[in-house]
């Protein structure tokens, strides 16, 4: 056992010798293993990397949170899209009977949002703001990260004050900090809001919600003097789960509380819809079950060109070392420690290509969440998945040349030249 081990820290020494002698036959060999290793766990960094950040926005969202809405999420197959555009828009009337009825249910807020608005302090202004009209509890059914200031009172959004929370784009293009845009005045439509709170920023969401950096809060009551929520905004109302209840439970009584308010008779439809973040998360699961496999396939045809690279060099090292061979099975060297050689030789060099090709994706993914908001994500899974996929190409790649090279006859071998 101590004499194989030696023979193979041998054989390891022999392949760092190959690699600092022939600088340019290794820098190519290593350079097909480092792209290919750099492509899979690149693609697969991605689409982790994409996933993650996708679930976190839907997790701020509210996995515990019913969303009653005028229209059902999905849309995959046939989207009867005409079933649904007469039914009635939720109503704010529609709340009170939630908070006293429906039991399983610890929190209920109303809201609209309207886009393309206007904000303006003194002579600077922006456009395109997101102008959000939440009631009370709001901030116990959202995640809103509060940088500076203060939520909405009960007694405000009660009276429809005209107060606001600005997100932070809104208070960081209008304000030098968030401590100067608290107390003052702006306007949004043209009305006088005071600033009571300034949020942190999140960043651009994956789906295109539950971020409000380019919005400005406002309390339901007097967001709807500046605008009429059932003409020109979809409604919503949240609704949470208590501790320990599931969204199915609280479904059911929600529906029963809801049809009641509206006064449907048993055969009738629901004319309203309530979605949840799960359904969402079901069709997230599959659709990256197919874009794993695509990178999969992707990962597969990179391994192949590295792979007859470092085959390549394999079939020039045993050439070269013909003679060495032969003179190795002369005096005695059995068939599978000439075959470990090569095939250490092989693995060693996949090894330091797969670790360059790491170390290039966690360059990049370093640089890419320094500049941007999206969160890079490379998990031990992924950096095993590279070492184990090295070691493998190493074996396939190496294996017909290792092979080769433990048949041949030790006298052909020794008057090779």
């Amino acid at each position: 056992m101590i004499a194989t081990l030696k023979i193979l820290w041998n054989s390891f020494k022999m392949a760092m010798l190959e690699l600092k002698v022939n600088k340019l036959r290794t820098f190519l060999s290593l350079f097909g293993i480092t792209i290919g290793i750099f492509c899979i766990i690149a693609v697969f960094t991605l689409t982790s990397s994409l996933e993650h950040n996708i679930r976190k926005d839907l997790a701020d969202l509210g996995e515990d949170v019913i969303y009653l809405q005028k229209w059902p999420w999905g849309g995959n197959g046939e989207y009867a899209w005409w079933k649904y555009m007469n039914r009635p828009e939720p109503q704010f009337k529609d709340l009170k009977p939630i908070q006293d009825k429906v039991h399983s249910a610890s929190y209920a807020s109303f809201n609209f949002d309207v886009s393309n608005k206007k904000v303006e302090y003194g002579s600077d202004y922006m456009d395109g703001v997101t102008m959000t009209a939440v009631s009370n509890d709001f901030d116990q059914i959202q995640t809103l990260q509060i940088l500076d200031g203060r939520f909405f009172a009960n007694t405000e959004s009660n009276s429809g004050a005209n107060v606001a929370i600005l997100g932070f784009t809104i208070w960081d293009g209008l304000f030098t900090s968030p401590e100067s845009a608290l107390g003052k005045i702006v306007k949004i439509a043209g009305r006088d809001v005071k600033v009571i709170g300034v949020l942190k920023k999140k960043g651009e969401s994956m789906i295109g919600a539950g971020s409000y950096d380019n919005a400005i809060l406002l309390p339901y009551r007097f967001a709807r003097t500046i605008v009429d929520e059932r003409r020109f905004a979809d409604p919503y109302i949240l609704v949470k789960a208590r501790p320990g209840v599931s969204l199915d439970q609280l479904k059911d009584e929600l529906r029963g509380v809801m049809r009641a308010t509206h006064r449907l008779k048993p055969r009738e439809e629901d004319d309203f819809a309530l979605n949840e973040i799960s359904s969402a998360n079901e069709s997230l699961s599959s659709m990256f079950i197919a874009i794993n496999g695509g990178g999969l396939l992707i990962a597969i045809f990179s391994l192949l060109v590295g792979s007859f690279g470092i085959a390549n060099i394999m079939f020039v090292t045993v050439k070269e070392r013909t003679n060495i061979i032969g003179l190795k099975k002369a005096i005695g060297a059995p068939k599978r420690i000439i075959l470990m050689e090569f095939l250490l030789e092989s693995i060693t060099l996949c090894l330091i290509g797969g670790m360059l090709g790491l170390l290039m994706v966690y360059i990049l993914t370093s640089i890419i969440s320094s500049v941007s908001t999206f969160e890079m994500v490379i998990s031990m899974a992924a950096f095993i998945f590279g070492m184990v996929a090295s070691v493998v190409v190493g074996v396939l790649a190496g294996f017909i040349p290792a092979y080769r090279a433990s048949r041949l006859d030790p006298v052909v071998a020794i008057r090779s030249n």
